[in-house]
């Protein structure tokens, strides 16, 4: 069921990024900007379509099933971490080489370098995502032993950095970046609590929705934060914790009603096609639109005034474009996804060097925006955390016995 919402989180992301692109064109130039930046009703809306505190329980859930299913077959938390490095870097070192290459043609081919900036900044923004699910992927096995030691403690603690973290970044607003770690760790840590039957029944989840989204309405109308949930985004903010608290026990709410729909075939098929390529399609929806966009500009097709009678009868086919041009990304790059990676672990040092090795590839691309500089170094960063990734050569034997004892058993 949980595999439904993570497909629908997903193209509530594409849709929506597909409307912030505000494109313009005039005697000037091309101009760039968000479009919701300029939109009153985008902020009771953001309450609605800020959908990553669900991404991350999504993914909690994951993590803690996946990581309790390989320990129950004897294998290890370094072999965990490798599975979770290789699944995101492997597929985000081909989208780095290739976007990277990309703008080196068009930057050759006379494109205005400010506008191939503002280009590579916008590419580079959802990356963040990358690199956080990286680093709280990583940490699953370590926080999964911490909830079954003390579930409501370790809940409870992260929650207390959470908030130190919002109180410093008040005096010091550069404080608040240590939430790309608290807030998710956090949210994750609720994936797990749904994991372990916390939403169940009606009345919790629906007290707790109601409890978290009447807290969270306090401090938004109260001025302790924006009530605008794409601004808790950056940098997070406990608001962030308690719409997912929110999101979370309308989904068990929901629950039944939608195990059912996803018991319709056309709708399993479509969700179990959009967990295969998940990550390839975040990776590549924003490359897409570009390459839409420089497609219309060759075309000399008409740029509506954002929010004008033209610019929304243009949003379905604008949309339905980067789909299709999605879609064929898929059809080429989407098995790179799954590659295996072969069996073993390496070394817990190797493992740790490799995970910080991808975050700082990602962080690359975030500071500097996408050029073919940083794409280069950020994708020989995602190299190097591959490569790391790779299995001791003395796991292997283990790693065979095991397999061989679970088929005796």
């Amino acid at each position: 069921m949980l595999d439904l919402v993570r497909a629908g989180c997903l193209v509530v992301v594409v849709v929506l990024h597909a409307l912030m692109a505000g494109i313009t064109v005039d005697a000037g130039g091309i101009h760039i900007v968000n479009a919701m930046d300029y939109a009153g009703w985008f902020v009771p809306a953001s309450w609605c379509v800020q959908v990553m505190p669900l991404f991350f329980i999504v993914g909690g859930f994951a993590g803690i099933t996946q990581w309790r299913r390989m320990r129950d077959q004897g294998r290890s938390a370094v072999e965990f971490v490798r599975g979770r490095l290789e699944r995101l870097a492997r597929p985000a070192l081909l989208a780095f080489a290739v976007i990277g290459s990309g703008l080196a043609v068009a930057g050759l081919a006379g494109a205005p370098a400010d506008l191939l900036a503002q280009i590579g900044y916008r590419m580079g923004q959802p990356m963040w995502f990358l690199g956080v699910y990286l680093g709280v992927s990583a940490l699953v096995p370590v926080l999964v032993r911490a909830h079954e030691a003390a579930p409501g403690r370790t809940l409870a603690g992260l929650l207390a950095l959470v908030l130190a973290v919002d109180l410093l970044a008040s005096a010091a607003p550069a404080a608040g970046l240590a939430n790309l770690a608290f807030v998710w760790l956090t949210v994750q840590q609720i994936g797990f609590c749904y994991a372990d039957g916390w939403f169940r029944g009606r009345a919790w989840p629906a007290w707790g929705a109601a409890g978290a989204l009447a807290l969270l309405l306090t401090i938004t109308t109260g001025g302790l934060y924006s009530a605008n949930m794409y601004t808790n985004l950056n940098p997070p903010t406990v608001c962030l914790v308690l719409l997912g608290v929110a999101q979370i026990c309308l989904v068990a709410l929901a629950a039944p009603r939608l195990r059912r729909w996803l018991e319709r075939p056309r709708v399993r098929g479509s969700v179990d096609a959009m967990g295969r390529c998940s990550l390839t399609v975040y990776l590549w929806h924003m490359p897409a639109l570009v390459l839409l966009a420089a497609l219309l500009l060759v075309a000399r097709a008409p740029w509506p005034e954002v929010f004008s009678d033209g610019w929304w009868l243009t949003r379905l086919p604008w949309i339905a474009g980067i789909a299709l041009i999605v879609r064929a990304v898929v059809a080429l790059v989407g098995g790179f996804e799954h590659r295996a990676g072969g069996a073993g672990a390496p070394s817990p040092g190797a493992a740790a060097l490799g995970v910080l090795a991808a975050i700082a590839g990602v962080v690359v691309v975030l500071v500097a925006g996408f050029t073919p500089v940083s794409a280069a170094v950020g994708a020989a960063l995602l190299a190097a955390a591959v490569g790391l990734a790779r299995p001791r050569r003395d796991a292997l034997p283990e790693r065979r016995s095991l397999a061989l004892a679970a088929r005796a058993a």
